[in-house]
């Protein structure tokens, strides 16, 4: 792809400062005039500078209120975790973050479980295992606030990943410094489970597994797939957990019945051409197939980004075996760079693709063995300097709303929101219009007017190398006149009470 100067330049020099809300179509496929796209818009873009205090970021959940309906993005960066209200997914709204429970980490991850967030972080020494009650962003009333956890749970120290399996209220933690040199601990959520009564609940440790060697990361299902040694209830076998790691260095697949956590029983163990760094998979959702990305095959070997299928059918049958090498299936990508975290929802399955952003891939053909099993139908570059093999741009994506909004953690720039192109119907979903500038653009002065009830509390003015030249508070007003004559001509961002942002442009 090619891109003018000027996209490049407003790529370095607007984007990584503000927030905007307002929505920029894909058209032409571009996004805003800058974002490579197709078939996905952008709803809203919240920068690190306000999330995380300019900290890069990493992995990125979701959670839903059963309450009231309202959507969260949970997003980690390297210091903290932030909390973003995307109910209105054009006018986010940053609730607060919760610090690190120990230093800086580039691996922070979080896991939901029954309205807790579980969060763990990777080469900080006693970090421990975060808990925070999400339902406590329901009554919130103020924004940028600086939260406690709950409580920690201190039986590990740092973990690469959390996995938890909802269905049986249990967290995997994966990638530990422990003696269990790096495999899955066990850890018992059930007193956050819904009916639990304890007013202080705790996660206990069960076991741990050692055998199957280091997991990056993990997938646990209830299984209700079609291998019949773990799923036939005309037989009575039912309720079987099963784990499937992807062990980074190890260069192997580990699948492990994990039903009961003080016998864990090795189902396989498998590798693949041109390992390199097992790092990520998630199952199709009839758990017939299993979608693997490798880390770091696309720098070593030079080909587009590479993702590997394999038919589960056959939970224990031997992948290693060239007669069976039919099961495994390839499908490479349109560019080059490196695949991180994929997941599957319905017929589609999501791939932040660094670089290259967020890959959406259509697998109804995935059981036809006679074309490619996957084709790419749309995408969101966040990085739209280039698509080159290096650790750049999109980290992670959740795209598990109900309500189409997608949200995607990208590493130097923030928090992206997007959703499928021409989805956006409700009308509650419309660009803020609580407050006004005028004139503008503006020579002398400008004012910002109230459109209805809301008063005016903090103006802030920010220039496009985002540094802050006005700021203005506790002002309880409807209106509020501000000299320009000694600002500089070009385009300044205003944000007004911390929520919405304004462009002036002065001249």
């Amino acid at each position: 792809m090619i891109f003018n100067k000027l996209h490049v330049i407003l790529f370095l020099l607007y984007v990584p400062f503000f927030s905007f809300s307002q929505v920029q179509e894909c058209t032409g496929n571009l996004a805003g005039g800058i974002y490579p796209c197709n078939d996905y818009d952008l709803m809203a873009f919240m920068p690190i500078s306000e999330l995380s205090n300019g900290a890069k970021a990493s992995d990125i959940w979701g959670w839903t209120d059963p309450l009231n309906g309202n959507e969260y993005a949970i997003a980690c960066y390297r210091n903290s975790t932030a909390f973003v209200n995307i109910t209105d997914p054009i006018n986010p709204i940053f609730m607060g973050r919760l610090n690190t429970n120990s230093n800086s980490s580039v691996w922070r991850d979080v896991k939901i479980y029954n309205n807790y967030a579980f969060i763990i972080a990777d080469n900080v020494g006693a970090h421990g295992m975060q808990v925070f009650d999400l339902k406590r962003l329901r009554t919130e009333t103020s924004v940028n606030n600086t939260y406690t956890a709950d409580s920690v749970y201190t039986g590990i120290g740092s973990c690469h990943n959390i996995v938890i399996n909802e269905s049986e209220a249990i967290a995997y933690l994966v990638g530990c410094t422990s003696t269990n040199g790096g495999g899955p601990i066990f850890i018992d959520l059930s007193q956050f489970s819904p009916g639990a009564t304890a007013t202080n609940p705790t996660a206990t440790y069960i076991n741990d597994y050692i055998i199957g060697g280091y997991s990056h990361d993990a997938q646990v299902v209830t299984y209700i797939g079609p291998d019949k040694d773990y799923y036939d209830p005309a037989n009575g076998i039912t309720g079987k957990q099963i784990y499937v790691g992807s062990n980074g260095n190890t260069d192997k697949v580990v699948i492990l019945d994990v039903t009961d956590k003080n016998n864990v029983i090795a189902i396989n163990s498998f590798t693949y051409t041109q390992t390199e760094y097992a790092h990520q998979g998630w199952f199709t959702e009839d758990q017939k197939y299993f979608i693997l990305g490798d880390e770091v095959d696309e720098i070593t070997h030079g080909f587009n980004t590479k993702t590997l299928i394999f038919d589960f059918t056959d939970l224990d049958i031997d992948f290693d075996n060239t007669a069976n090498s039919g099961l495994t299936r390839t499908y490479f990508g349109p560019e080059k760079a490196i695949d991180h975290n994929g997941y599957v929802k319905g017929n589609k399955f999501f791939l932040a693709n660094y670089r290259a952003g967020m890959r959406v891939l259509d697998i109804s053909n995935i059981d036809n063995t006679a074309m490619n099993p996957m084709t790419e139908i749309g995408y969101f570059d966040t990085y739209p300097a280039d698509n080159n093999v290096n650790y750049n741009g999109t980290w992670s994506i959740y795209p598990y709303f109900t309500s189409g909004n997608i949200i995607i953690n990208d590493i130097e720039q923030g928090l992206f929101i997007v959703r499928k192109s021409n989805t956006l119907k409700t009308p509650k979903f419309t660009k803020n219009s609580n407050f006004s500038l005028s004139p503008n653009p503006a020579k002398d002065y400008f004012i910002i007017k109230s459109n209805n009830t809301n008063l005016i509390n903090t103006i802030f003015i920010y220039d496009l190398l985002g540094q802050l030249i006005y700021k203005s508070e506790k002002l309880k007003t409807t209106s509020k006149k501000i000299n320009t004559s000694n600002m500089p001509e070009g385009i300044y961002l205003i944000k007004i009470n911390n929520q919405h942002t304004k462009k002036l442009i002065v001249n």
